[in-house]
């Protein structure tokens, strides 16, 4: 180190060297400044390493010969011209080479290579120069300066190298070019330091330059260098404020870029800078996120699915990276991104990181899951369609078709595409159906129907009926492109529930026989016909009988199988010109067009047998009928006269138990009219105060003692007078009243029982309908504690027919009613048909002989041997036995001679109000 300061300070002269290291600072600052020229302006690369590189080479040489200049060794020296000018050829080239190894590529060992070849270069030139210098002496080499030398020159120009390249500031420049200064100056000093020279005469060579002539040399090669470097320096500046300007409006740009976020990745995929648009869409400044990796801003199953890392292999890869996805601002909330990552290279091909924005298309994600939804629920719709669908275009190609369409008409899937023509379809669809090929002509007139029903003011429906089973609806709407629409409806159950309604409309829908609305416009087409010509119409009625009773004991669907089998016979018995329906409820009506009587008789033969032989007995109840027969004209001049004679018939067949069949006669009529005021004015009678009690005593035939009253029911009609029981209670229990008639009945009877000072009994008759009620128990039971009476002052009687409706309901009531101690008298006993089954089935009170026996027993052995007959087994059963209908002294010793313990009758007073009959029982009379 001591000899080289030597070298510098004691052999060279210190001017010379100032200026020299001037020179030398000059050519590494304009080294550095076209080096990076070189690499940041790809498009003049080649002229600012060609020229910085000769700049250099020329800096470098004319440094050396400077300082060359300044060294004395002591005798006079020239320089040769073809060594000079080779060791500048040599380093131009050296540096050429280095500049281009930087601007290729500026790797680490490529930046070393090229500082080895650099170094060499200039190595190589100064001890060439050395060998150019003509004096008097021999050059003695010491070999280790040499190579430190070398090495001094090496690393720092490496190090230069990599400051000038790597980095871009004017500190790192100066620092870049300073390196570069030391390592030529160290390699040049260093080099001096090894020559030893040994004076020894000798001639000059051939060409050579003094040190005048070389000074104009250096002097030309330093005003030119000094040139260069100013026009470099001042291009560069102008290319720095131009760059500076561009980045700063690019900066200003995308950093004011607000509705996307754009920002630079570094290779590693770490943010390297943030925008506005980032700020404001992700919700991180710039201080939190800048260094932060990529997948940051992912949602977390995404980062678990190294999502980030595959679209930076993705841009890598392909340069280019495009996809939306979930992301996560700063705050957790998520929006839909639309993301596109660029991969970015200089010129050489190395990887300088990635250019990434990010949109925010949460608006658009939404509105497309919407469209979506909206699609699927349309497709579902489609697909799910209870019509067929097809869309059509205005050349008459199918556009679009659903499932629904191919199963109508049985095709496969893959049947009708998108594209078929009109015609191709209305022949698959057939082909579909029929199983076989389908003619031309029904195709292009199926074809003609549809554009036809596309017509304005054409009806857009067609309705195709291909057999009894498939009948469709095709119904054709027009698009205003000239395309249309065709649903196709499967209308086959519709059809048939039509044609099911229509039935309906016209049948009873329990026994399939026509209804009322049928048999009249029948009936009347034929009272039409029958007036132009000599035939007559007849109209029977039918009404069945206690078929109330099979619904309320056996339940309706006993009741619906009567009908039914009714019915059946009917239809089965019916002939030509013959009809029956069911009017409603249990009534029937048949008519018939005939001519002769005779066809009359043979057609009321067969309702006869028809409804009568299919009678059977429901349990313990059986079904009777009652038949009316009215004929047109004879017996009305209209339908509706017709029918109302048939009914009058009827119900005076049902009035008359020897007859099942009546014919209409004059003068029913009136008994109608008569029976419809009596059923009208009933209903008002016990508001109205027509209704009272008479009250019959009932005496003991030993002692002569009233033992009760029997209550019996009196109406005075203000307009018809004085209307008896026998006329006005049948029509009472045809229309129901008897029900609530036979409840004042009762209540008035306990009420004035009660009020007797005597405490006799009352006797109260029931009615059957009154008896099938399953209440009754409970009515009976509230009158008594309305009125007071005690139950054992009560009597109720019954007829043996009261039992024959529903015998097992009537005797379950007539038990709870004796159960409450009311006493259960059995009234007119002897005209049944099983009056000793009856007995037998239930442990009544009283057994009351009818009237009729005591009024023939004066003159009739046989009503006397009846008496007789009913004593003897009230007395064998422990029943009390009263006669009634006692009227005479000799009847009286009948009854004491058969042993008959009560009676009543008018032997011992009529039926009275309470005061009267009162009075008659204390005298006697």
């Amino acid at each position: 180190m001591f000899a080289i300061a030597y070298c510098i300070a004691g052999q060279h002269d210190l001017r010379l060297v100032a200026l020299a290291a001037g020179m030398c600072l000059l050519t590494t600052l304009t080294a550095v400044l076209m080096l990076r020229q070189s690499t940041r302006a790809p498009h003049a690369a080649l002229g600012w390493t060609i020229g910085g590189a000769l700049a250099t080479a020329f800096g470098i040489w004319a440094t050396h010969f400077i300082a060359m200049l300044g060294y004395d060794p002591g005798f006079q020296f020239g320089f040769s011209i073809v060594l000079s000018a080779a060791s500048l050829a040599v380093v131009a080239t050296a540096m050429l080479a280095a500049f281009f190894v930087v601007e290729r590529r500026s790797g680490a060992t490529r930046l070393a290579g090229a500082g080895l070849l650099a170094v060499g270069g200039i190595a190589t030139m100064h001890y060439m120069g050395i060998a150019a210098i003509d004096m008097p002496a021999h050059v003695q080499w010491r070999p280790g300066y040499v190579v430190l030398s070398v090495l001094l020159g090496c690393v720092p120009f490496i190090a230069a190298l990599h400051v000038a390249v790597r980095r871009n500031s004017l500190r790192s420049g100066l620092g870049a070019a300073l390196l570069m200064l030391a390592a030529v100056v160290s390699l040049h000093f260093t080099g001096m330091t090894a020559i030893h020279l040994i004076p020894w005469q000798r001639e000059a060579g051939g060409a050579n330059l003094s040190p005048r002539s070389m000074s104009v040399v250096l002097s030309i090669i330093t005003v030119a260098l000094l040139a260069v470097c100013f026009g470099s320096w001042w291009i560069a500046r102008r290319a720095r404020a131009a760059i500076a300007a561009s980045e700063r409006q690019f900066s200003i740009l995308a950093k004011g870029i607000s509705d996307c976020a754009l920002y630079m990745l570094d290779p590693q995929g770490r943010v390297a800078n943030w925008n506005t648009g980032a700020a404001r869409l992700k919700g991180y400044t710039e201080a939190e996120v800048v260094g932060s990796h990529l997948a940051r801003f992912y949602t977390p199953e995404d980062q678990a699915a190294g999502a980030a890392d595959a679209a930076l292999a993705t841009a890598v890869r392909e340069g280019k990276f495009s996809g939306g996805g979930w992301r996560v601002r700063k705050d957790g909330t998520r929006f839909w991104a639309h993301v596109t990552i660029e991969r970015i290279q200089d010129e050489g091909g190395r990887s300088l990181g990635f250019a990434k924005i990010t949109r925010d298309m949460t608006q658009y994600k939404l509105d497309q899951d919407r469209i979506a939804e909206a699609h699927r629920h349309l497709d579902a719709a489609l697909e799910n369609m209870h019509q067929g669908l097809c869309l059509f275009g205005p050349d008459e190609r199918l556009l679009l078709r659903n499932e629904r369409f191919l199963k109508l008409w049985q095709l496969p899937p893959e049947a009708c595409p998108p594209g078929t023509t009109l015609l191709a379809v209305i022949r698959a669809a057939l082909e579909g159906r029929t199983g076989g090929a389908v003619a031309e002509a029904r195709v292009a007139e199926a074809r003609q129907r549809i554009l036809d029903s596309l017509d304005e003011g054409a009806d857009p429906t067609i309705v195709a009926e291909y057999d009894a089973d498939f009948v469709l609806s095709v119904d054709n709407r027009k698009l205003p492109d000239g395309g249309w629409v065709t649903t196709v409806e499967d209308i086959s159950e519709r059809r048939r529930s039509e044609s099911r309604i229509a039935h309906m409309a016209m049948h009873d829908a329990l026994t399939g026989l026509p209804n009322r609305v049928q048999f009249h416009g029948w009936l009347d087409a034929e009272l039409a016909r029958t007036a132009n010509d000599r035939a007559k119409v007849a109209v029977a009625a039918i009404d069945l009988d206690r078929f109330k009773e099979i619904n309320d004991s056996l339940g309706h669907s006993e009741g619906d199988r009567v009908l039914r089998e009714i019915g059946q016979g009917l239809a089965g018995a019916l002939q030509e010109q013959e009809i029956a329906a069911r009017m409603g409820g249990d009534e029937f009506a048949v008519a018939k067009r005939f001519e002769q009587a005779a066809e009359l008789e043979a057609f009321v033969a067969r309702l006869e047998a028809s409804v009568f032989g299919g009678f059977a007995a429901h349990g313990s109840l059986s079904v009777g009928a009652s038949i009316g027969v009215a004929v047109y004209p004879s017996d009305a001049p209209d339908r509706e006269t017709l029918l109302n004679n048939a009914d009058l018939a009827m119900y005076r067949a049902k009035a008359d138990f020897a007859e099942r069949i009546c014919y209409y006669e004059q003068g029913m009529d009136e008994q109608a009219r008569h029976r419809r005021v009596i059923a009208n004015d009933l209903r008002y009678a016990a508001a109205r105060g027509e209704l009272r009690l008479l009250y019959q005593p009932q005496r003991s035939l030993l002692t002569d003692d009233v033992v009760g009253y029997e209550a019996l029911l009196r109406w005075a009609h203000p307009r018809l007078g004085n209307i008896p029981p026998m006329d006005f209670i049948p029509i009472a229990e045809e229309t129901g009243e008897i029900i609530r008639l036979g409840e004042w009945v009762l209540r008035t009877a306990c009420a004035e029982a009660a009020g007797w000072s005597s405490g006799q009994n009352v006797a109260v008759n029931l009615s059957p309908v009154q008896l099938l009620k399953p209440d009754l128990p409970e009515l009976i039971t509230a009158i008594l504690v309305e009125t007071g009476l005690a139950p054992t002052r009560l009597e109720l009687e019954i007829t043996e027919t009261a039992l024959i409706a529903d015998k097992a309901r009537a005797l379950h009531s007539l038990r709870r009613i004796k159960a409450l101690g009311i006493r259960v008298a059995m009234d007119d006993f002897g005209t049944g048909y099983s009056s000793l089954d009856t007995l037998h089935s239930f442990p009544f009170d009283k057994i009351k002989i009818d009237k009729s026996f005591l009024a023939d027993s004066e003159r009739s052995e046989q009503a006397r041997a009846i008496i007789r007959a009913i004593l003897a087994l009230g007395r064998s059963l422990s029943i009390p036995v009263l006669a009634e209908g006692l009227e005479t002294d000799s009847q009286r010793e009948l009854l004491l001679r058969e042993g008959c313990e009560e009676a009543q009758g008018y032997l011992f007073g009529r039926p009275a109000p309470m005061q009267d009959a009162g009075a008659l029982a204390r005298t006697g009379s």
